[in-house]
C-alpha cells in the first residue's frame, strides 16, 4: 500500500465488539492500518478478556496500538444465567452512557500526549457514533460481516409504514396482492416464527442481489424474537447511527457481491470493501502470513497428507453441534475413512464416540485450536466443514478450498445459501444437520465425486477475484488507502 500520510502523528481510538469473532476481525484490520502507518497511534479499547487475548506476549504486536482496559460490566461474583445475550447486556449498560469510557479516553491521550483525532468502532456499537460527534471528529464504523448479511440489516424497501425515514435493522416483506394492495408478511422482529411457517422454501425476489434467496435463510435472530432484547435493541440502533458515519467499512471485496454494492454505496457518505487485507502481500501461490504459531504442529501433521485429501473442522468460536451431531459427524468421518484435522476444544472431546479417538488416532488429528488461514492454505486440505460464519466463508475464498455448511444462528444460514445456491462453491448437509450417512454423502461429494472439481474450480474463480481485490491496484488496497486517509486527515491537536 501506498502511504501518503505525513509523519504528523495521530491518536485513533479503536473499539472492538468484545464478543465472538467481532474484536479478532477488527485487531486485524487495525493491525494492517498501523503497520502501513507507524506513526500513527491506534489506542485499543476492550474488555479485560479480549486485551489478554490479543496482546498476549507471543504476539508480534506493532508498537504503534496501544491496549486499553475497560469494563465488561461484570459484577464482581456475578453468576450468568446461560442466556448469550446476557454478556452483552452487562457490557453495553457499563459503556453506554460513555462516563466509565470517556474517563478511560482521557487517559489514553495524556499517556499518548495528544488528542484523538477519530473513533473506529465495530458497526454493532452505534454509541461510538454519539461519542465521536462529541468531540467532533470522524467516525468510522467497521462491519464484520459481508455484504450479503448487510443488506439484510439495512435493507431499505420502496414503499413505507410509518414516518421513520432511517435504514431499518429488521427486514420489511411486502407482498403485492392481486388487487394491487400491499400486504407486510412481517414487519420488525416478529415474535413468533408463525409468520413464515409453510412458507420457508418461498423464494424473495425484491432484495437487491438475493434473487436466490428463500424466506426460511433469512437470519432467524432478527426475524424472530424479542424487541426488547439488549441484541434487537442494538442492532435497531446501529440501523439508525450507520448513515451519519464518515466511511462504513465492510470485511469483504466489491466482485463477490456486486449487486448488492451497488444497492449500499448510496445509503452511505462513504462505503469502502476492504477485505482480504490479510492477503494483499502474499500471491496465489504462497502461504498467508501468520499471526499465530502452530502450537498443536497441524502444518507438519497436514505434510504427510495427498493433495486436497483432508476435511478441516471448525465452527468457531461461538458455535458447536450438539452432541448428537458430533457423534455423528466421528461416526461419519470414521466409516468413510476421510482424513480429517477438527478444531474441538477439550470440554467436548467427552462426548466424542468411544474410543473414537483412540481408532481414529492415525485418521485424523483433534486440537483444541488451529490456526485456520494457514490450515486452509495447505495443499492437503480439500474441504471445510464449517458454520458458515463470514470471516469462515472469505477465508476459504481466499484458499480456494470448497465447503460444506452447517448453519447455527445469526448470518450463518445465509451465508450458507449463497455459499450453496448463489456463488456454488460448496453444499450443503442433507437436513441441514450431522447425520452419519448424510455427512458421509456430503464428504464423498466434495472430496470424490465430479461435482467437487466443480466446486474447486469455481471457488478458484472466486479465489481469483478476492487476490486481485487484495492486490497492488486491487479495489480493496485502493479502499485501504482511502480508509487510512479518512482516520488521519483530522487536523493535529497536542493534548
Amino acid at each position: 500500500m501506498t502511504n501518503n500520510v505525513s509523519n504528523i502523528d495521530r491518536h485513533i481510538a479503536v473499539f472492538p465488539f468484545p464478543f465472538g469473532s467481532h474484536s479478532g476481525t477488527l485487531f486485524r484490520l487495525v493491525r494492517r492500518l498501523a503497520t502501513d502507518a507507524p506513526t500513527v497511534t491506534f489506542s485499543f479499547f476492550s474488555t479485560p478478556k479480549t486485551i489478554e487475548s490479543l496482546f498476549s506476549p507471543s504476539k508480534n504486536i506493532p508498537h504503534n496500538i496501544k491496549p486499553y482496559v475497560v469494563s465488561d460490566g461484570v459484577p464482581e461474583g456475578h453468576a450468568f444465567s446461560g442466556n448469550p445475550e446476557e454478556p452483552i447486556s452487562l457490557y453495553l449498560a457499563a459503556v453506554e452512557e460513555g462516563e466509565g469510557l470517556k474517563g478511560v479516553l482521557k487517559a489514553a491521550e495524556a499517556e499518548i500526549g495528544q488528542r484523538i483525532g477519530c473513533v473506529m468502532s465495530d458497526a454493532f456499537l452505534w454509541f461510538a457514533g454519539d461519542l465521536a460527534g462529541e468531540m467532533v471528529v470522524p467516525w468510522v464504523p467497521f462491519m464484520v460481516g459481508g455484504a450479503g448479511t448487510n443488506v439484510d440489516n439495512l435493507f431499505r424497501p420502496k414503499t413505507w409504514i410509518g414516518e421513520d425515514p432511517s435504514p431499518v435493522i429488521y427486514m420489511f416483506i411486502f407482498e403485492q396482492t392481486a388487487n394491487g394492495r400491499i400486504k407486510i408478511l412481517f414487519l420488525g422482529v416478529p415474535k413468533s416464527k408463525r409468520y413464515i411457517i409453510g412458507r420457508e422454501n418461498d423464494v424473495v425476489k425484491f432484495i437487491p442481489g438475493f434473487s436466490e434467496l428463500r424466506l426460511g435463510d433469512l437470519p432467524m435472530g432478527v426475524l424472530f424474537g424479542n424487541l426488547e432484547s439488549p441484541f434487537a435493541i442494538m442492532l435497531h440502533k446501529m440501523g439508525r447511527a450507520l448513515p451519519k458515519a464518515t466511511a462504513v467499512v465492510i470485511n469483504s471485496f466489491e466482485k463477490i457481491n456486486q449487486e448488492i454494492n451497488q444497492d449500499l454505496k448510496p445509503k452511505f457518505e462513504m462505503f469502502l470493501n476492504v477485505s482480504p487485507f490479510d492477503s494483499i502481500s502474499w500471491s496465489s501461490s504462497s502461504a498467508p502470513p501468520s499471526l499465530d504459531s502452530d502450537k498443536y504442529g497441524c502444518i507438519p501433521w497436514l505434510d504427510n497428507h495427498a493433495a486436497a485429501s483432508v476435511a478441516y473442522i471448525s465452527f468457531g468460536t461461538s458455535a458447536t453441534p450438539p452432541p448428537i451431531e458430533i457423534v455423528a459427524l466421528a461416526e461419519a468421518l470414521e466409516v468413510s475413512g476421510t482424513p480429517f484435522l477438527w478444531s474441538l476444544k477439550d470440554n467436548f472431546k467427552e462426548l466424542l464416540p468411544e474410543a473414537f479417538m483412540e481408532r481414529a488416532s492415525e485418521l485424523g488429528k483433534i486440537v483444541p485450536w488451529a490456526p485456520q488461514e494457514q490450515v486452509l492454505a495447505h495443499g492437503s486440505v480439500g474441504v471445510f466443514v464449517t458454520h458458515c460464519g463470514w470471516n469462515s466463508v472469505l477465508e476459504s475464498i481466499v484458499a480456494g478450498v470448497p465447503l460444506i455448511g452447517r448453519p447455527f444462528f445469526g448470518d450463518h444460514h445465509l451465508n450458507t445459501w449463497m455459499v450453496t445456491n448463489v456463488w456454488k462453491i460448496g453444499v450443503s448437509l442433507e437436513g441441514g444437520v450431522f447425520t452419519k450417512t448424510g455427512t458421509m454423502s456430503a464428504l464423498e461429494l466434495v472430496l470424490s465425486h465430479e461435482k467437487g472439481r466443480e466446486l474447486r474450480e469455481q471457488i478458484g474463480n472466486f479465489k481469483e477475484l478476492a487476490l486481485k481485490a487484495a492486490g497492488p491496484e486491487g479495489s480493496s488496497t485502493h479502499n485501504l488507502n482511502t480508509l487510512l486517509e479518512v482516520v488521519t486527515k483530522y487536523n493535529l491537536q497536542k493534548c
